[in-house]
């Protein structure tokens, strides 16, 4: 006899339901995927994978337009697209329900006082400052940023070397180098390593002897340098030749500054210096060529050192002198006077000898006794330069110590 089946509803099969198709094996095969329960449940079937909600935890992610605004207008670079860029995040936070509105707004506002910054600067000449002094930064040799009358050393390397960096000092105490000069190239294109040298070489005598006055107390120990721009530092905007005073021994070190011009000097020392630099001038324009072999030039030449050495001589007369200096450069004046008279007659000499005869006696008033006691009197310095001697034509002039620049 058959058991009735327990009580309970039960699950009409669907008669339409696919057949379950049979493996090979004693178990019948199973369709791939989920499988739905028999029967199935009432409602709405789950969601397909991949097309989950979110989880109730997670923040809505960051506006990354928002995070731009605020580093651009946190720099103050390119303001103007700091500000646009705050205001298309403000309008994707609004529309997408994303953070950052802080963010946004924060860039918005510092990019548009930036903005006005800028047009501040544009209207008072103010960004082509900023614009040069950015270049100057960014120079190769400029970026040693040296100007007239600083002091430095230069860190492990010589002053007749390469230099890349220096270490401001005090002048006063000791230091490597002494900045009496500086000269700004011009051009698109680099001129090349010979016309560089040649404008340094030009440029810096003449800013020599505007920055030290009192030319005695360029010593022996004391060379000129020249910090020149390079091929490379060129490419980089460096147009800028300084021109250095530095030991000729590497090893040691200039002491306190040689700077000796209006900014340092009294009425007196100026006035004395600017007589005795003008005769200086004449000086130091006396032929190439021997007497002997062109009379006519540097008979020129001596009338010029007369006429040079009567017109300075005239401008310390005219001077009223503290009382030490009076009576010292009036005995000067005098001597001038004296050596003015040689000059006129080497200026008429018929022939070399003649020439020579009047040349050495004149040249023995210059920088002679005379002017080391006025030297004194007004204290300046008062140890004469040293000259190199020529056997053929005398003594050559100059005042700068015989320098090699």
């Amino acid at each position: 006899m058959s058991i009735p089946p327990p009580p309970g509803p039960q699950q009409p099969q669907d008669p339409y339901g696919p057949p379950q198709p049979q493996g090979p094996g004693p178990y019948p095969q199973q369709p791939y995927g989920p499988q739905a329960p028999q029967g199935g449940y009432p409602g709405a079937p789950y969601a397909v994978w991949g097309q989950g909600y979110l989880p109730l935890n997670r923040p809505a992610p960051v506006n990354g337009i928002a995070i731009a605004a605020l580093v651009l207008g946190v720099l103050c670079f390119l303001p103007g697209v700091g500000l646009v860029l705050g205001i298309i995040a403000l309008l994707q936070i609004k529309k997408r329900g994303e953070r950052g509105t802080g963010m946004a707004i924060g860039g918005a506002v510092l990019s548009s006082l930036g903005l006005a910054l800028w047009v501040v600067m544009l209207a008072t000449g103010g960004a082509s400052s900023f614009w040069e002094g950015f270049k100057e930064g960014a120079n190769g040799n400029s970026s040693l940023s040296l100007a007239k009358g600083d002091c430095f050393d230069v860190p492990g390397d010589s002053i007749d070397e390469d230099v890349y960096d220096v270490d401001p000092v005090d002048c006063a105490g000791e230091h490597e180098g002494e900045v009496f000069g500086t000269v700004r190239l011009s051009g698109g294109s680099y001129p090349g390593d010979a016309h560089v040298a040649d404008e340094a070489e030009e440029k810096c005598y003449t800013l020599e002897t505007q920055y030290t006055m009192d030319t005695w107390t360029l010593t022996d120990e004391v060379d000129v340098y020249h910090l020149t721009p390079t091929r490379e530092s060129w490419e980089w905007g460096d147009r800028q030749i300084v021109c250095v005073y530095a030991h000729t021994d590497e090893r040691s070190k200039l002491t306190g500054s040689l700077r000796s011009d209006a900014t340092t000097l009294t009425a007196d020392q100026l006035a004395f210096l600017q007589a005795m630099n003008g005769l200086d001038d004449a000086l130091y324009e006396e032929p190439e060529e021997y007497a002997e072999d062109d009379l006519d030039s540097n008979r020129t030449w001596a009338g010029e050192v007369a006429d040079a050495t009567a017109e300075q001589a005239g401008v310390l007369n005219g001077h009223t002198w503290q009382s030490a200096a009076r009576q010292p450069v009036a005995d000067l004046v005098k001597a001038m006077g004296e050596a003015g008279k040689e000059w006129t007659a080497a200026s008429r000499a018929s022939d070399a000898d003649t020439f020579y005869e009047h040349y050495d006696t004149a040249y023995s008033y210059v920088d002679g006794d005379d002017t080391v006691t006025a030297r004194k009197a007004l204290g300046l310095a008062s140890t004469p330069p040293t000259y190199e001697d020529d056997s053929e034509g005398g003594s050559t002039g100059g005042g700068d110590g015989g320098l090699d620049v």
